[in-house]
């Protein structure tokens, strides 16, 4: 029988760790889409601070102090390379299935082949709910503990606010879920392509995730490693990435929206600098949000499997 030319999706009743397994992908081509996803990373990477570094020189923008970690002195434009740089990731990974996964590159994004975009909007509500709720319960306990010395920073203004607001809401979505289609798509789609169980990929792709952020305090490695394990777990349950693209969008726009709120976009801290009542609030808010997310998609019927045409 003469092999199918184009991508194969995987055979109907996979789960989405399984997703590689279309019966196109051998060893050759699995360490092909490897080195090809990060190479198309990295290129994504020097593209973005190469060509903001010669628009920024082009239209005069003033460089970062001699010494510091950052390409420019306006923390916006610092944050909005960053989140270029990453958004870029997806594309990487996308074509690196499609190119040596042989298959539809939709697969990353959820069982059906693309993104169920009724559940993706219903996951934001719900997100919407349990992390205001959660970041609320950060801030009275702030307040409690320490008083107004908990409130720090400086108000920029109305009109510096409202432009921060508007390009950062334009540009979080697709850092979030850039990160999400590297860290519980496709890696765990990488590992389950050799191994049955899905909880190695996820392991791993947790443990890389919080080392992504970097390393500042035990509290927010284990944070990280906490709420990227549930995601990874909910994606399992839920058959795709829009529940934990919601959730991780939603946690990043509040932190940028106080961030800039508070004058604080120059801050260079992640969520690897979480101090431990974070760590305790993630230790209960996570788990339900998944809890509650995986039982709405049982109900209404969300796919965890391929279903027989995609």
């Amino acid at each position: 029988m003469q092999e199918p030319r184009g991508p194969v999706a995987a055979p109907p009743g996979s789960a989405y760790h399984e997703q590689a397994r279309n019966g196109r992908q051998n060893v050759g081509a699995r360490i092909g889409e490897f080195f090809l996803a990060g190479a198309l990373m990295i290129l994504g990477l020097v593209l973005a601070l190469g060509g903001s570094t010669v628009l920024g020189a082009v239209f005069g923008a003033e460089s970062a102090p001699a010494g510091s970690d950052g390409f420019f002195a306006d923390p916006l434009l610092e944050n909005v390379v960053l989140l270029i740089s990453i958004a870029l990731w997806t594309p990487a990974v996308l074509l690196a299935v499609r190119v040596c996964g042989r298959r539809p590159a939709g697969t990353l994004a959820s069982v059906t082949g693309r993104i169920r975009w009724g559940w993706l909007g219903i996951s934001f509500g719900l997100a919407l709910v349990v992390l205001v709720l959660q970041n609320a319960t950060l801030i009275v306990w702030s307040l409690f503990q320490d008083g107004s010395e908990a409130v720090e920073g400086e108000f920029p203004g109305w009109g510096t606010l409202l432009f921060s607001l508007v390009v950062l809401w334009a540009l979080v979505p697709f850092q979030a879920a850039a990160e999400e289609f590297v860290f519980r798509g496709w890696l765990a789609q990488f590992f389950g392509g050799f191994l049955k169980s899905p909880w190695p990929g996820v392991a791993v792709a947790s443990l890389l995730f919080a080392l992504a952020h970097g390393f500042g305090q035990w509290s927010g490695f284990l944070l990280l490693c906490w709420s990227a394990a549930w995601w990874g777990w909910l994606t399992i349950r839920t058959g795709g990435l829009e529940a934990a693209i919601a959730a991780h969008t939603v946690n990043n726009l509040i932190a940028f929206s106080l961030a800039a709120v508070f004058g604080e976009l120059g801050d260079q801290s992640t969520a690897a600098d979480a101090p431990w009542a974070a760590l305790v609030a993630e230790l209960v808010f996570t788990p339900v949000f998944c809890l509650v997310a995986a039982r709405v998609a049982g109900r209404r019927g969300v796919l965890a499997r391929t279903p027989d045409k995609v």
